[in-house]
């Protein structure tokens, strides 16, 4: 899995988990639900760091406990 599907199976299990729509997140982020839309929909790679801060904040949680799934350890987009 490369980090781009990782951190989208992240977020797509932040809203089933509370339950809201890609649309209430990208609000509660801060920022324009296009700009979540394009990343999900694959049109944009690689959120910057302070996007991924955004929905930890707009989803009510830490940054490590985004991270804090075993699809996290093994990326194959990881230069060595």
């Amino acid at each position: 899995m490369v980090m781009d599907d990782a951190i989208r199976k992240r977020i797509y299990e932040i809203l089933e988990e509370q339950k809201i729509s890609l649309t209430a997140l990208a609000l509660k982020s801060l920022m324009t639900p296009s700009t979540l839309f394009e990343f999900m929909n694959g049109r944009t790679q690689m959120p910057k760091a302070d996007t991924v801060k955004r929905i930890c904040y707009g989803a009510g949680m830490r940054l490590r406990d985004f991270y804090a799934r075993d699809y996290f350890d093994d990326f194959d987009d990881v230069v060595r």
